[in-house]
Order: structure tokens, then C-alpha cells, then sequence
């Protein structure tokens, strides 16, 4: 690397880009890799506080910071990832679609781990939107050691990306509101607003509202009808809990579906039950459902909604951050809540 007065630098090529920073108002390079240095620009970069540009010259084992950002990225990326243009060395991950984030978190480590490369991503199994930023790589210095980022190259491959995004499908699902209080008309149906707009919000189709008292035998029913017309999945509302008169966990064992788990180490949502009738998921949550905004249930349908299969573990690995502290200002998927 050889450095040079900006007095004397006019002619010359930058070799890397130059941030220019106004407080509030802008961060960005000012100048790019590869700008020819004119009268006109020694005056901006002196008042960008550069006494010295670097010209840089590298040897067939080094590597600059943009093609290093460049190659790391397209060997994490997988399906669903955008990636930009290097600014400043650094390349963004942004989601094509709305989808379910995955992260090979084991791998990302192990790449963190070599020298000089940083690689940065949001939690496994976000849910996130289309043209969400979901990661970011680069090499810490403007150059290095070219064999490093072979080594990340070599460590990426394999049948599952290092990070990429899960689309949702496009599921039906029935819905079953269970409880004798609403089924007779005692009290007012809080349950299917809920459903309703969750099933928009990830663009589930809700096929129909079916009522259950509680009569295990009418909930195992109302769940077969359900899937008898067509539906790929079933979600119960309500008598989740320990009460004698809550019968939907048995509603749901009569219907023959092998149950997953009945129980979660999730608050709100510990009642919650992960069955399956064949290959259709049967949902049952409990009444915190119809008074908290974020609950387990948006840990788990958005994993449903991807095409996964829940198994006993990943119900069990939900207890490390599966903590809601029920903010007053709800900002979840951006917090902590069901990361682990």
C-alpha cells in the first residue's frame, strides 16, 4: 500500500472507496475504487479530513475488500437472497419474497472464525419481507490473504445454503373456535378476528370458522370436516388448558393425528399442541391467544407456513428466548422473542 499527498495525487486511481460522512444526514463513499483524482476533488477530500490517499498494489495471494465481499457473499447466499452491489467493501443479503429466514448458524461460526472475515445475519428463522436486509459481509481490512476467503468458499458448499429464505406456501386451514361460552352465545368470539388477520399477514387462505362446544367428540368433528373439504392444516382456538371443561387436546388425539407435543416452554403459549393427522398440521392454542398480540403461535405457523415438518425438539429449543415481555409497543419479529 503506498501513500500519497492528496496534493499530489491528482491523476492518480483510488484503490478503495472513501467515506464521507455528515452527521444526521449522509454516510456513504464519496469516492469509489477506481476514481480518477481531479483538481476539483482535493479540496472535498481535505474537508473529509484525507491528508493522504492509499494506492494499493496488491500480489497474486491478496485480495481487496470488494471482490472479497463479492465472492463471500455468493458462496452463502442461497434461494431467496438479493444481493447488492459492494459499497465500502461490504455486500448486502436482501430478501427476494416473504419468507422464513434460515441460517446455518454451526457453519456461520466456523466462518466468523477465519481472520479478517465478518459475516453478519439476522436470527434463524425470521420471518421477514420482501426487500428486507437480512445479512452483510466483508473483510475487515481493505486487503487480505486470498486463501482465506477460499477456505469460507470450500465451507459453503454443501446442499444447504448458509443463508437463504424459505417461501411460504400457499395453505388452507380451517379453523376450529372451541368453549361452550361462545358456542351457545354466552360471550363474544375473540378468537377468529386473531386468525383472521394472521392468516392475512402471511398469506394463508382461511377456507371457514367452525364453532365446538366442549365436547371433545363435536371438536375431533369440526377438525375432520376441516380437512375432509380440503384444508391443509388445522388450527384450534381456546380449552387448551388443564381445566376439566377444556377438552380440545383430547378433541384433537380423537382425531387420530400424532401428537407432536402438548406443552411449550413459551410465554405466552404453554398450553400450545403441534399434532399431525398424515401431513396436515393440527395447531391447537390456548386462550392467550385471543389477548396477546405476539405468542407462540407466530413462532411456530410461520415454520408450518415454510414447509416444515415441527418436531419434539424444535419445540423444546424454543425455551431459550421464548420470553415475550409484552412490551407496550409490539416490534416482534425485531426482538428477542423465540431467538435462539
Amino acid at each position: 500500500m503506498k501513500k500519497v499527498r492528496v496534493e499530489d495525487s491528482i491523476g492518480m486511481v483510488l484503490g478503495h472507496d472513501m467515506t464521507k460522512i455528515v452527521p444526521g444526514d449522509f454516510k456513504g463513499p464519496a469516492f469509489k475504487k477506481g476514481h480518477i483524482v481531479t483538481q476539483e476533488d482535493i479540496e472535498v477530500l481535505k474537508n473529509m479530513g484525507k491528508d493522504h490517499i492509499f494506492l494499493l498494489e496488491l500480489n497474486e495471494d491478496q485480495i481487496h475488500e470488494n471482490e472479497a465481499a463479492v465472492r463471500l457473499a455468493n458462496a452463502a447466499a442461497g434461494k431467496g437472497i438479493h444481493l447488492t452491489e459492494p459499497m465500502e467493501g461490504k455486500v448486502s443479503f436482501k430478501a427476494e419474497y416473504d419468507g422464513l429466514l434460515k441460517v446455518r448458524k454451526e457453519l456461520l461460526y466456523e466462518i466468523n472464525g477465519i481472520e479478517h472475515i465478518s459475516m453478519a445475519s439476522l436470527q434463524d428463522n425470521t420471518p421477514v419481507k420482501k426487500g428486507q436486509l437480512v445479512a452483510g459481509t466483508r473483510i475487515i481490512p481493505l486487503i487480505t490473504e486470498r486463501y482465506k476467503v477460499e477456505e469460507v468458499e470450500k465451507s459453503c458448499i454443501g446442499e444447504e445454503a448458509v443463508i437463504q429464505i424459505k417461501p411460504y406456501k400457499k395453505m388452507k386451514l380451517g379453523v376450529v373456535i372451541t368453549g361452550n361460552e361462545v358456542f351457545y352465545g354466552r360471550i363474544e368470539d375473540k378468537f377468529a378476528p386473531v386468525f383472521k388477520a394472521k392468516m392475512a399477514e402471511y398469506g394463508a387462505e382461511l377456507m371457514d370458522i367452525k364453532f365446538a362446544p366442549d365436547d371433545a367428540e363435536k371438536i375431533k368433528t369440526a377438525i375432520l370436516e376441516h380437512i375432509q373439504n380440503g384444508a391443509d392444516g388445522v388450527v384450534t382456538g381456546g380449552g387448551m388448558s388443564v381445566d376439566p371443561d377444556d377438552v380440545t387436546p383430547e378433541g384433537i388425539r380423537l382425531t387420530g393425528a400424532e401428537v407432536i407435543s402438548y406443552g411449550a416452554p413459551v410465554l405466552p403459549g404453554a398450553m400450545f399442541m403441534m399434532a399431525y393427522l398424515g401431513d396436515k398440521p393440527i395447531m391447537g392454542l390456548p386462550a392467550c391467544g385471543m389477548y396477546h398480540k405476539t405468542t407462540i403461535f407466530d413462532l411456530i405457523f410461520p415454520r408450518v407456513l415454510a414447509g416444515e415438518r415441527i418436531k419434539k425438539r424444535d419445540i423444546a429449543a424454543l425455551g431459550y428466548g421464548g420470553l415475550c415481555t409484552q412490551c407496550k409497543i409490539c416490534t416482534y419479529p425485531a426482538c428477542h422473542f423465540g431467538k435462539a
